[in-house]
């Protein structure tokens, strides 16, 4: 795996302070505790490993409750809206599961969608813990570009990515497995949801 692919996608899936911390009950590992913000809760993990340099991997598991209770588990959602109407309308949403929104900045869709023209408060186009629109007259443009991003894509070769790490308490390192067959799919359902947007005179807001 690419480390500098791993740097890049933990930053972009981790941009605000994590609020959660890794406690080792004993030197079996057998008892791991997550503290939230708000209570100690017991981690159960899909896989727990210690390597050569003491490195604690652990995998993310989307059935696992306190898996979802981390900061670097990233949903988003896709909404139709229109840029002129006066009051904020939502016409229609695609969802982006945890799953599918870390093989989309992974596989570089995030980043080659940064060719269009986003409208963002924050002028940092289309990038996690933002909100993003889209003109309705870019939506073509758009559905070129994931075909492009989705031919990159082995649909043989299923992968295992880092989502991000910490060094205190102890070191952790987060990992998910991308299914690529999982994620086309989601790029043939956006693919049509934009097609539909554009023909309809939809704009796009990307919460992410």
């Amino acid at each position: 795996m690419n480390i500098c692919k791993c740097l890049i996608q933990f930053y972009a899936l981790s941009k605000k302070n994590s609020k959660y911390y890794i406690f080792v009950k004993d030197s079996y590992y057998k008892n791991n505790y997550i503290k939230t913000e708000n209570s100690l809760h017991r981690l159960k993990v899909l896989r727990i490993r210690v390597t050569a340099m003491n490195v604690h991997q652990i995998l993310i598991n989307d059935n696992n409750p306190e898996h979802r209770e981390l900061s670097i588990y990233r949903t988003g959602q896709i909404n139709r809206v229109k840029l002129e109407d006066i009051t904020y309308t939502s016409y229609n949403t695609i969802a982006i599961d945890a799953h599918d929104y870390a093989a989309f900045f992974y596989y570089g869709v995030a980043e080659a969608l940064n060719k269009l023209p986003f409208l963002s408060e924050s002028s940092n186009g289309l990038d996690s813990w933002d909100e993003a629109f889209l003109h309705n007259s870019t939506l073509l443009s758009m559905n070129s570009i994931l075909d492009e991003a989705a031919a990159l894509i082995n649909p043989d070769k299923n992968e295992k990515i880092m989502l991000g790490w910490q060094d205190e308490p102890v070191r952790v390192a987060y990992y998910r497995e991308i299914d690529p067959l999982k994620f086309l799919s989601f790029i043939r359902n956006l693919k049509l949801f934009v097609a539909e947007s554009e023909h309809q005179g939809y704009d796009l807001e990307f919460i992410l």
